[in-house]
C-alpha cells in the first residue's frame, strides 16, 4: 500500500555523503520539525533524471526555499558515491543527496516498481512530496514515463 497524504513518513535510515563517506541518516533526522520537499527519481544519471527534474529543483530551490521550506531532498536508489557525484554534476548544492541504496524507504513508501527487465532492479516510482513534521501534506507521484506533477513548477505552485 502506498503512503498517501495524511501519513507519516516511515521510520526508515538511508545514507548520504559525510565528509567521511558514506554516512546514515534516518527520516526522522531529514523530516523531523521541518518543512520538507522531498522528491524521488528512478535512477540518477538517467535522461529524464538528469536533464529535468533534478535541474527544475536545482533552478527553482531559492524560489521554494522562499516558502518556508527548509531542505529540498532528492532520493533514488542508487549508493551514496553515485549520489554525491550527480549532486556535484548537477550544481545541487543547495539539496539534500539521498541514497535509498537498497531501497529500504522507497519500499516501506510503496513507491518501489520492479525495473529488472532493462537491468535495474528495483527503483522508486518518480514523485514529489511536501512533508511537514515528518507527515505528506503534498503528494504527486507520477504516472509512467511522465515529467508533470512531481516536476519543479508544480511543486512550487502547490507551496
Amino acid at each position: 500500500m502506498s503512503i498517501k497524504e495524511g501519513d507519516r513518513i516511515p521510520d526508515v535510515t538511508i545514507k548520504m555523503m559525510g565528509e567521511k563517506g558514506p554516512t546514515d541518516i534516518s527520516t526522522g533526522e531529514i523530516f523531523g520539525g521541518k518543512k520538507v520537499v522531498f522528491f524521488a527519481v528512478p535512477g540518477a544519471f538517467t535522461p529524464t533524471c538528469s536533464q529535468a527534474h533534478l535541474p527544475g529543483f536545482v533552478a527553482l530551490a531559492d524560489k521554494i526555499k522562499a516558502k518556508g521550506v527548509d531542505t529540498i531532498a532528492c532520493m533514488s536508489v542508487n549508493d551514496a558515491f553515485v549520489m554525491d557525484c550527480w549532486g556535484k554534476d548537477k550544481n545541487a548544492e543547495e539539496l539534500l543527496m539521498l541514497a535509498d541504496w537498497n531501497a529500504d524507504l522507497t519500499r516501506a513508501l510503496g513507491l518501489d516498481f520492479d525495473a529488472s527487465a532493462p537491468g535495474l532492479g528495483v527503483r522508486c516510482q518518480r514523485f514529489a512530496m511536501i512533508v511537514d513534521d515528518g507527515v505528506v501534506s503534498k503528494l504527486a507521484v507520477e504516472a509512467p514515463g511522465k515529467l508533470e506533477v512531481s516536476k519543479a513548477e508544480a511543486i512550487l505552485e502547490a507551496l
